[in-house]
Order: C-alpha cells, then structure tokens, then sequence
C-alpha cells in the first residue's frame, strides 16, 4: 500500500459512548430457586434454558444467575411449546423469536388503527 492510498483515506477515530441508567427505584429480581419453585421446573433445566438463550437472565454481584418477575411466565411459555408441540431445542428458540414478531406487528398494526377483526390467535 503506498502513501497515496493511505491519505485518500481519512483514519476517523471511532468513539463509543457508554451510557450507564441508573434505577430510580430497585429493580425485582428473583433468584434461581425463586423462580424454579415459582415455575415447578428443576433449576439445571432452567438454567439450560438460559444457556440456550430461551430465557433472559442476569447475574447478580456474586455471579449467581437472577431474573426479571416475568421469568416464570417465559418458562411456562417455553414449557407449553416443548410439551405441546414437541418442539427441540432448536426449534424453540425459532418458534419463540417468530411469536415476539408477531406480537409486535399485531401491536404496531392496533396502533395505525388497522386492527383486524379476528382476535389474536397467540
């Protein structure tokens, strides 16, 4: 590469900004026994789950998983899935990704007032 080439391109120095938030109020979270006592499901299941990004959690100060109030009811959903469609794990975690759009497009059509007249079948 000559020194031709190099000043034809400017170098821009990339900055990234990180923002922190900050809770204006604590934020519940539950705990892993928590929510598999909440959910009726063996916590290695739940955190199987997790590993396979099929639930959102977090880790708390001392590395110990914990999750948002509504982690039990995404349990549920992805146990419905898994026993009455006998999905795998694969095709969970398509399943469960093609429901969220949905949801979203339904909830961005009742917004332009093009509400269908069907109700929601999810």
């Amino acid at each position: 590469m000559t020194d031709r080439a190099a000043k034809a391109r400017p170098s821009h120095a990339r900055t990234t900004e990180v923002g922190v938030q900050y809770a204006i109020v604590p934020v519940p979270v539950l705990s892993l026994e928590t929510v598999a006592r909440r959910s009726g499901l063996h916590p290695d299941l739940i955190r199987r789950y997790v590993a396979l990004g099929l639930v959102d959690a977090g880790r708390d100060a001392s590395g110990r998983l914990v999750f948002a109030p509504t982690a039990p009811a995404a349990l549920a959903r992805v146990q419905r899935l898994r026993t009455g469609l006998c999905l795998n794990y694969a095709s969970l975690g398509l399943v469960l990704d093609l429901l969220d759009r949905i949801s979203l497009l339904e909830a961005a059509l009742r917004r332009a007032g093009m509400r269908s007249d069907l109700p929601p079948w999810t």
